[in-house]
């Protein structure tokens, strides 16, 4: 096995693709070393290539315009826009690219399964952004269910918590408020969700309902005096929990403060929200997706699933309790704390799982080094969250989804059968 780092490309300067991504070659250059970027944000671009010393001959602004070049290296990291992961994705593997896509593999199940198909035939290494799966204190909840700790499973029900700031940011101000614009809600935010479930489970699901709506995020929730931006004059934005003055005027320049600008000055910040998304009221942006959803799963066994996030928490985490023929375990992520409780001696072990340094739990520097590994054997299977293992929890998502605002029950037989005959007519007409 080589120490020499592996050369990649990548699609996508954001929060991800220089806040992850990049910060992971820049702290660990004999591992994975950037050799050119994509990003239609100038300053992004600018940004990357300075950082990672590339020069202006290997910068592009689209990804297209990156793919009408020889391959430049072996890997490829995508953290575009959702709704540009199919279209780049498939091209990439054209190109012979090894590649680490940001969730979700694509915006629709038929996108998301020729996705999968077309990395198997070209033996590509597509490693999935699930960082969860690597996070070390979904690891050990996977390793206590394998090893029988609760006897059968039997339930799961399992809390995605979104903060009310982040719901704020990122679902009604930010990039994923609006469905046309990224994706829907249980797609954008839970994939990580039921691909943790359906990893947990490791059986196929049955049958999916949902229930969800957006409440809270609307015009009609307030009057007409209240302003188009919190920088307006807003009577109310001293009291309100969503004002943008105190969410990205404070003195932290962390995230979601460093999503509004690269300069974080408090000049330039301010700026910022007065001319850009991130300083509009929550009550006058053009958000459509829900703040609030339950989807119900049962899968093959007889284990019943029930899932809920909710984007008005005061805590920004995850909360499962799984329940067993012998047993249970309640989790908390941001404490790093499992409880199994066994009920044949009515004891109680708790576990305090590996505080890892990066984000999502320490998942983010692990799914990175699993994807340079992979890439230097050149062996697909070496990576836990690959497009194959991670189809499952997208279809789920779009199954969701298809309930929810369908009022029904969608059976998965069929409507894995159906994404097969859409993904063959697709590909049929390319």
């Amino acid at each position: 096995m080589s120490d020499t780092a592996v050369e990649a490309v990548l699609f996508g300067a954001g929060g991800r693709g220089r806040g992850t991504f990049g910060a992971y070659a820049l702290k660990n250059p004999d591992q994975l070393r950037f050799v050119a970027v994509a990003e239609p944000d100038d300053e992004r671009r600018h940004a990357f290539a300075r950082d990672h010393r590339i020069p202006a001959e290997r910068t592009f602004k689209t990804w297209e315009h990156m793919l009408e070049k020889p391959r430049m290296a072996p890997a490829l990291i995508n953290a575009t826009m959702d709704r540009m992961h199919a279209d780049s994705t498939l091209a990439a593997l054209e190109a012979d690219y090894h590649v680490l896509l940001e969730k979700p593999l694509a915006v629709d199940a038929a996108s998301c399964v020729r996705i999968v198909r077309r990395a198997r035939q070209k033996k590509r290494v597509l490693q999935l952004g699930f960082t969860l799966r690597y996070a070390p204190f979904f690891v050990k909840l996977k390793q206590l269910l394998d090893q029988g700790r609760i006897g059968q499973l039997l339930h799961i029900d399992h809390s995605e918590q979104v903060a009310y700031w982040h719901m704020a940011h990122s679902f009604v101000r930010g990039n994923w408020g609006r469905e046309s614009y990224a994706a829907c809600m249980i797609l954008a935010k839970c994939c990580h969700d039921l691909d943790l479930l359906a990893w947990m489970v490791a059986k196929p699901a049955v049958r999916v309902a949902s229930f969800g709506m957006l409440t809270h995020f609307r015009s009609d929730h307030v009057g007409p005096e209240i302003p188009q931006r919190c920088t307006d004059g807003c009577p109310i934005e001293p009291k309100c929990p969503y004002s943008a003055i105190r969410q990205y005027l404070g003195d932290s320049p962390d995230w979601p403060v460093a999503a509004i600008s690269l300069d974080s000055s408090p000049q330039a910040r301010r700026k910022a929200l007065e001319t850009g998304p991130y300083g509009r009221c929550v009550y006058r942006c053009d958000n459509d997706v829900v703040d609030h959803q339950t989807v119900a799963i049962e899968f093959a066994g007889e284990v019943t699933v029930g899932m809920t996030m909710q984007g008005h928490a005061h805590e920004n985490t995850r909360t499962m309790r799984y329940s067993g023929t012998h047993g249970e375990i309640k989790g908390h992520a941001d404490k790093h704390e499992l409880i199994v409780h066994d009920f044949a001696t009515d004891q109680q072990e708790t576990i305090n799982t590996e505080v890892a340094d990066g984000g999502h739990g320490g998942g983010d520097p692990r799914l990175c080094q699993a994807f340079v590994e992979a890439v230097r054997n050149e062996d697909p299977s070496m990576v836990l969250a690959s497009a194959e293992d991670g189809l499952e929890g997208h279809l789920l998502c779009f199954a969701a989804e298809q309930a929810r605002k369908e009022h029904r029950v969608v059976e998965m037989d069929q409507f894995r059968r159906q994404a097969e005959i859409t993904a063959d007519q697709q590909s049929m007409h390319i």
